[in-house]
């Protein structure tokens, strides 16, 4: 099947409250253009330099949002233009994209990363770690980004009861998090699934997901 159609029978497959990411890592141009001709605007990028190329190179009314590893160093070069930023795991990280927004006048939204998979590979946030994050009161201080919701990765497994217990084990903290609210704190997005999971993941009440492979085919590394 071609990349629209592949699209296309995603998007149609999608609950109307879930939203796609299409995630555009290693992907060259023509093919993310593709998608964007389909008239499919939302994009995740990986690598803060692929994110910028990309950037500069397509049309401007693309949606970015960063869904990597964020190195403090390298938030500036994404601020000025990224939608939302996946993958905060520290409170240094956010101050310094608090930094960066206020530079760039902007309020940038961001969702914690939480650490819910079997695997050292992964980053993230425990969910005692978010609890003291968001109560704390160096993160009432921040003005310039707001958190938006939470994202997490499960292990890479075959294991479909090892993923879906993850991911509502996310579902569960998720729901505690609605119920608190500051001036940058207002939870509405849970950011969990991609190709292989993301099923189970929307099951597990996922509202944004995270799809590159099912789209385009398999990366070329």
């Amino acid at each position: 099947m071609s990349i629209k159609n592949n699209l296309q029978q995603i998007k149609s497959s999608l609950p109307s409250d879930v939203t796609l990411i299409v995630v555009t890592k290693t992907h060259p141009i023509d093919k993310i253009m593709e998608v964007y001709n389909a008239n499919y605007k939302k994009f995740g990028e990986n690598k803060v330099q692929d994110l910028c190329d990309k950037y500069n190179q397509l049309p401007k009314d693309i949606e970015w949002h960063f869904i990597g590893h964020l190195q403090t160093n390298k938030v500036k070069y994404i601020a000025p233009f990224v939608k939302l930023i996946h993958s905060i795991d520290s409170l240094k990280l956010l101050q310094e994209v608090n930094k960066q927004a206020l530079k760039n006048n902007r309020i940038i939204d961001c969702l914690l990363q939480i650490y819910i998979a079997n695997e050292e590979t992964k980053f993230g946030l425990s969910f005692q770690e978010a609890e003291d994050l968001l109560h704390s009161e160096a993160f009432k201080a921040l003005n310039s980004i707001k958190i938006a919701g939470l994202m997490g990765m499960a292990t890479n497994t075959d294991n479909n009861d090892q993923i879906i217990a993850e991911f509502q084990s996310l579902k569960v903290f998720y729901d505690k998090c609605l119920k608190l609210e500051e001036n940058n704190l207002k939870i509405k997005t849970l950011s969990t699934g991609m190709s292989s999971d993301y099923k189970l993941a929307i099951e597990s009440g996922s509202s944004m997901i995270r799809v590159g492979s099912s789209i385009f085919g398999n990366r070329k590394i």
